[in-house]
């Protein structure tokens, strides 16, 4: 694991102190529990990002699928 950089952050009383208690009752560092998060926050958020940009370069080529043919495969899925 890379060296960690210090970084400032803060939260309101609310979240810090639910942050604690979960720190508590996992028997873990506040730190490792914000780290997961952060982790948890950019992983999720780069995958919408290069969905967004992929989906973007597909419609300026013309590769579309109209919203009732989505409607649709959506609707066969829950058929099942």
């Amino acid at each position: 694991m890379p060296a960690a950089l210090p970084i400032t952050v803060r939260p309101n009383r609310k979240s810090l102190q639910m942050l604690d208690s979960l720190a508590k009752a996992m028997a873990r560092p506040r730190s490792q529990l914000i780290n997961e998060a952060i982790d948890q926050f950019v992983a999720a958020n780069s995958w919408q990002i290069e969905r967004i940009a992929a989906g973007i370069a597909d419609a300026k080529t013309g590769r579309t699928v109209s919203a009732d043919a989505v409607f649709e495969r959506i609707a066969k899925k829950h058929r099942r």
